[in-house]
């Protein structure tokens, strides 16, 4: 109560971690709404039911569909502005694969292109006003980063069989330390989809958050000039960090992926 009563006086009642709340898109959840435990179910997200996060990630696969097929049905020897994009975005991520994983690993570079646009736009759609960003949630970038961990994973026994382990033997090190390195390259290789996961999900969620801090002294009149104009340089530096989130994702899944096809250490 006394919490609530100052925050009433001062008007700095806020919740930036409110804009991560996974809601339903047909019904309304009333806090304290879902107890299973208490009886009270009808708060509680059904594992079936559309939510923001779903709607959301469902306008990054349209976005997608309207760039690189929808605007690029009329190609032509001089590029509209969006084929120039999809272009760029293409010979960008295509050199990329090649350049880090191989001429080898360019048989992949439909799913490493797909994984970099997807996060790409599901990152800079969630900078819409009052829209969600579905990269903040642990849960969406884990599946991604595991998708990537045991595709590559799977692919390197598959190609190399056994000498796939030799990832994880340093030869170039002197013998009496190459089991401690070993243990050490197992353990970084298993932290790796962790590692993955949460860099992104936390770089969004970060910065999100930033935001609507700012965005909450903006109703104090006297702060309000420097609130408006710490919000637009933080918006501007969360375009720049959406764009490089989405390439380090990409780069890393190619530096994954040049493991599996050349797991010589």
């Amino acid at each position: 109560m006394a919490t609530e009563a100052s925050g009433e006086e001062t008007g700095l009642v806020f919740h930036p971690m409110d804009q991560f709340i996974v809601r339903p898109l047909f019904r309304d959840i009333e806090p304290g709404s879902c107890n299973p435990a208490a009886g009270l179910t009808d708060g509680c997200v059904r594992w079936f039911e559309p939510t923001n996060v779903t709607l959301w990630l469902a306008l990054s696969v349209l976005a997608i569909i309207g760039l690189f097929v929808l605007g690029t049905r009329g190609r032509a020897l001089i590029p509209s502005r969006v084929q120039s994009m999809a272009e760029l975005a293409y010979g960008m991520v295509h050199k990329m694969v090649e350049d880090v994983a191989g001429k080898d690993g360019l048989k992949y570079f439909p799913y490493v292109f797909t994984l970099f646009c997807f996060i790409l736009f599901a990152n800079i759609l969630g900078l819409i006003p009052t829209s969600f960003s579905t990269t903040s949630h642990i849960a969406v970038t884990a599946v991604l980063a595991l998708a990537v961990f045991l595709g590559v994973t799977i692919l390197g026994f598959v190609l190399n069989g056994s000498h796939f382990l030799e990832l994880f033997w340093v030869k170039s090190a002197p013998l009496a330390l190459r089991p401690v390195l070993a243990v050490i390259e197992l353990i970084s290789y298993f932290v790796r989809p962790v590692s993955h996961s949460i860099r992104l999900a936390g770089n969004i969620m970060a910065g999100h958050a930033v935001i609507k801090v700012f965005a909450a002294f903006a109703a104090i009149l006297w702060i309000a000039p420097v609130s408006i104009l710490a919000i637009v340089g933080m918006y501007g530096l969360e375009v720049l960090v959406a764009v490089i989130q989405a390439y380090v994702f990409t780069i890393l899944t190619c530096v994954y992926l040049k493991d599996a096809l050349h797991p010589v250490h």
